[in-house]
């Protein structure tokens, strides 16, 4: 196994949010999560996943801007 296991503070630091939002996706089983005992850690590769499934790609557009004329 070389997949770091993070806490749920961690996970939320990397997210740059409060604790209680990592909670929250595993309570709503949203994210893959592994418990130790009592403990619930959160795989870095699960996260990698939960971020890459969740980002959206700007839409791409060729309008041309009012008052320029091409």
């Amino acid at each position: 196994m070389t997949d770091r296991l993070l806490t749920v503070e961690e996970t939320a630091k990397v997210l740059g949010t409060t604790a209680r939002f990592p909670r929250r996706l595993i309570a709503e089983r949203r994210i893959v999560f592994v418990r130790v005992g009592r403990h619930v850690r959160i795989p870095e590769s699960a996260l990698t996943a939960f971020v890459a499934a969740n980002t959206v790609e700007p839409i791409v557009t060729n309008r041309r801007r009012l008052g320029v004329v091409a």
